[in-house]
């Protein structure tokens, strides 16, 4: 049983989420090009969302002083990037595998099957799950343990792996498989001459035709395929200067008609979508530490903050503060606190469904009106049960948790928004200690189960009827074969690299060898039933050197964006929910500077918005990396298409 980590308002050493490291070169890298920003080596991975394997070390809380990180050296000047011994595919002196021969299969991370576990007869869940590529355990794709930060809640060393020789048969086994036809993928890289039109996708994976469409937009879809998806840089925001050893929250952006608002180092601001010109800013006296995703058809929103900056005295004030925001005027609407007993609560999560912000914490949940302020319910002292968190949006679902922490059991209810009233409830199975909520309409909820070494908690997904509160199915998602990743801990909300629409969940597979070269890494998506858990066929490749990840739904379509590889910008692709065809949105510039911006801002754990020809991408941490190396780093950079 996993331990709890400290609160979110006490970042990791090194700036909580923060870019990851940046993929290894298939080639030689060309010379710097001239143009936006400076030059950036990428900063090490930070650790991400998952719950926590082992019970780690307390940290300091926001802006206080952390252990400097070592600059990372660049790879050298020629050749292929060298892999560290024992890592990677084909290193000189690690065993090989016979072509074609299976290594042994890897263990069921569920163990033996348990009656009742999730309301299911032995022989069922607890059952081996094919994996990503159609296969048994044994031959699904091992994430190797390079030498990266550890993940946030996780071990120093990063996940569990099988040997090495497992980690060669699967590329093996999955490429050939991928090359015979064994598997049916959505083919999107190819170019059969036409041009990325409204239900037509040519080039995708590997660049295609800067030029793009004549407009329209994707069946079943709203966005517009501009008449030349190359982007340009619109606007980027410089990150304020951090003192050193310093790291700050800076969660939560937002995307009207007229704005882009980005929290800062206390404060929100808005900016001009188009041109980042600074249209409002809400000065605050502290971080804020939690912000909702969601927003009113008014536009109106949410966030926590601390009362006060944080010192080394005192590296945490408490996030007790909630605000309404008003994201077209630019106003703070009204601020509110609650309390236990006569200390005031600190507030893990906040989001916004119908008129209601609701706030979770350990110490229970709270609602206030966001138009008036007016307090709709607060934590009950004499409650055995606690409100830890809410999703918000179309619905408002509660995940309650009741027991002790060895005999936890988690209540997910959705709830009326104006009085709190439950409409239903699914009770998890006992044991299960954190759960995300990944859509409130309709309902799906993940969590991390058993001990699934490779989870950034998910490793199972539960379909849940909203107006029953039945379950209608729970699919296995192996942390060492898919990538979507939740912070169910704190954050209920906080889910990443995955998208709920047309009855099915979405999400990425892990990355694994490409077809262009060793050093090559891809990944596709792929499609699940919520109906009946199985895989429906569908998978949308990234392309070789592309890793793939959901972002949003548009109608019946859905929104990706492809991390690019070293000498390309970075992807938004529009994915046809009934075809799978991909259709190409938007391409980044590939020139070194802007592409070393892009890829600080990971899709596993940055905020990314896309909307009518614009990608916006922001970090949630705020840190003094850059004043180490000497490199100017960014709050959020904006890119647009024509």
């Amino acid at each position: 049983m996993t331990q709890p980590p400290p609160p979110p308002n006490q970042p990791p050493p090194g700036g909580g989420f923060g870019p990851p490291q940046d993929q290894p070169p298939q080639t030689p890298p060309p010379a710097q090009q001239p143009g936006f920003g400076a030059p950036q080596d990428q900063p090490p991975q930070q650790p991400g969302f998952g719950a926590p394997q082992t019970p780690p070390q307390p940290q300091p809380g926001y802006g206080y002083p952390q252990a400097p990180q070592a600059p990372q050296t660049p790879p050298p000047p020629q050749g292929p990037p060298q892999t560290p011994p024992g890592q990677g595919y084909g290193y000189p002196g690690q065993p090989q595998q016979p072509y074609g021969q299976p290594s042994a299969p890897a263990p069921n991370p569920y163990g033996q099957p348990q009656p009742d576990a999730y309301g299911q007869q032995p022989g069922g869940y607890g059952q081996p799950q094919p994996n990503a590529y159609g296969q048994q355990p044994g031959y699904g794709y091992q994430q190797p343990t390079m030498p990266l930060q550890p993940q946030a809640g996780q071990p120093a060393g990063g996940r569990k792996i099988n040997s090495q020789l497992a980690i060669i048969v699967a590329a093996v086994v999955a490429i050939a498989l991928i090359v015979g036809g064994g598997l049916w993928y959505a083919n999107s890289s190819g170019d059969d001459g036409k041009k990325d039109t409204a239900n037509s996708s040519g080039g995708t994976g590997g660049g295609g035709d800067e030029k793009g469409g004549t407009g329209g937009t994707s069946s079943k879809g709203e966005e517009k395929v501009p008449a030349n998806t190359a982007a340009s840089v619109l606007f980027q925001v410089p990150q304020p200067e951090v003192k050193e050893d310093t790291t700050y929250t800076v969660n939560g952006s937002w995307l009207t008609d007229t704005v882009y608002a980005k929290s800062g180092i206390a404060e929100v601001v808005g900016y001009d979508p188009d041109k980042g010109t600074e249209l409002w800013t809400i000065k605050l006296p502290g971080p804020v530490c939690a912000a909702s995703r969601q927003m009113t058809d008014k536009h109106l929103t949410a966030i926590a903050y601390e009362p006060a900056m944080p010192t080394k005295e005192k590296p945490t004030a408490g996030c007790s503060q909630v605000s309404a925001i008003d994201l077209d005027a630019g106003k703070q609407l009204w601020t509110k606190t609650a309390k236990t007993g006569d200390r005031l609560i600190p507030w893990d999560n906040v989001t916004v469904s119908a008129n209601t912000v609701a706030t979770g914490s350990t110490s229970g949940g709270a609602a206030w009106d966001i138009t008036t302020g007016k307090s709709l319910w607060t934590p009950k002292p004499t409650d055995s049960c606690y409100d830890a968190g809410y999703g918000g949006g179309a619905k408002l679902v509660a995940v309650r948790k009741c027991g002790d922490y060895d005999a936890r059991q988690l209540h997910i209810q959705t709830i009326d928004p104006a009085s709190g009233k439950v409409i239903s409830e699914y009770k998890m199975s006992q044991g299960i200690e954190y759960a995300s909520i990944v859509s409130t309409e309709p309902l799906v909820v993940a969590a991390e189960v058993g001990e699934d070494t490779g989870a950034s908690g998910i490793s199972d997904v539960f379909s849940i009827d909203n107006k029953t509160g039945k379950l209608r199915t729970r699919i296995s998602l192996p942390g060492d074969e898919y990538a979507a990743k939740c912070d169910g801990i704190y954050r209920p909300e906080y889910c990443f690299q995955i998208a709920v629409g047309n009855d099915r969940v979405y999400v990425p597979t892990e990355e694994h060898q490409g077809a262009g070269s060793d050093y090559s890494r891809t990944n596709e998506i792929i499609a699940f039933d919520l109906a009946t858990g199985k895989q429906t066929g569908q998978r949308a490749d990234a392309g070789d050197g592309y890793t793939i990840s959901p972002l949003r739904m548009d109608g019946g379509n859905l929104i990706a964006y492809k991390r690019p590889p070293y000498d390309k910008g970075g992807q938004v692709v529009s994915i046809d929910g009934g075809t799978f065809k991909e259709t190409k949105l938007l391409e980044n510039p590939a020139t070194e500077a802007v592409r070393d911006v892009e890829t600080s801002m990971s899709p596993e754990s940055s905020e990314l918005i896309y909307h009518d020809g614009r990608l916006f991408m922001s970090e949630v941490y705020a840190s003094d990396f850059g004043s180490s190396t000497g490199e100017k780093e960014y709050l959020a950079i904006a890119f647009g298409a024509k």
